[in-house]
């Protein structure tokens, strides 16, 4: 009795706590991701943890994944069909264990693996999108949470993506910083049509996808995102693009959920199709 009391009690906290923070955000979007429709979902089969990145070809899904109690890292790669798992490779390196969102270019795929807190360190870790053998890394006297690869660029974003670090992989010496133009959070960045599209949260129940001119960084366009299911910390739901994102075209898809996962599929709306056209340089 005494136990039921308490979840009772515990049940009814939340419900207000909830309550006062949907009263403070009136501009909440309440639907999935605005000007978007949800086409269908595909389950993620085999083991997830804290999902952080998404991308995408026309056979493979990776997601990147950190599992916070033994501290270790992951990037996993799944069959785009079946959704079943095919391998994965550990990322974890010493202190840093925390990989964030991902971006492939030709045969690439970028992935930021930082401490877990702001101002520490991290690595842009480059691996073989076929062999997912590690070809080299990069090291950044800051915590990076996502990455957007394009050719000989690098765009990588810090702790709740404040700043954005720009990299010449031509010269790795050239580093320079931006402040980011969006409020977001971005969880996920990636390249597309010359434009950088970030994905990420503006509180627990909301998020937004941005489009950023690319090189003048000025924030183009943006659509809000509602949140699925209970939130975190309690639940496993959040904002559609609180965690991976990647677009193909005018298909849009995301994983928001920890493991167990599953990739939504959306598709955007004309407005602006132009400059939705998917182009991994």
């Amino acid at each position: 009795m005494i136990r039921k009391t308490m979840r009772s009690g515990l049940t009814a906290l939340l419900l207000v706590l909830s309550s006062l923070a949907m009263a403070t955000a009136p501009d909440q979007f309440d639907g999935g991701i605005e000007q978007a429709r949800l086409l269908g979902t595909l389950k993620l089969e085999g083991e997830l943890f804290h999902v952080q990145g998404l991308e995408l070809d026309s056979r493979r899904i990776w997601v990147t994944s950190v599992d916070s109690e033994n501290r270790k890292g992951y990037i996993h790669e799944f069959d785009r069909l079946t959704g079943k798992l095919l391998r994965r490779l550990e990322l974890t390196d010493g202190a840093r264990y925390h990989p964030g969102g991902i971006s492939i270019s030709g045969r690439s795929i970028w992935v930021p693996v930082a401490e877990l807190r702001p101002k520490s360190s991290a690595i842009l870790v480059e691996i073989d999108a076929d062999s997912l053998r590690i070809r080299r890394k990069i090291h950044v006297a800051d915590h990076l949470g996502c990455v957007a690869a394009s050719g000989r660029t690098l765009v990588a974003g810090n702790w709740d993506s404040e700043t954005l670090y720009i990299f010449d992989l031509d010269n790795e010496a050239r580093v320079r910083t931006v402040p980011n133009p969006s409020s977001t959070r971005h969880q996920d960045m990636k390249f597309v049509d010359g434009q950088l599209v970030a994905g990420g949260s503006l509180s627990l129940w909301s998020g937004t996808v941005d489009w950023i001119d690319w090189p003048s960084m000025k924030l183009s366009r943006t659509l809000r995102a509602g949140a699925i299911g209970p939130v975190r910390p309690l639940g496993r739901g959040g904002p559609y693009t609180g965690e991976g994102m990647a677009i193909e075209g005018r298909d849009l898809y995301v994983v928001p959920e920890d493991g167990p996962s599953r990739m939504f599929h959306f598709r955007l709306d004309d407005q602006g199709e132009s400059r939705l056209a998917a182009v991994h340089q």
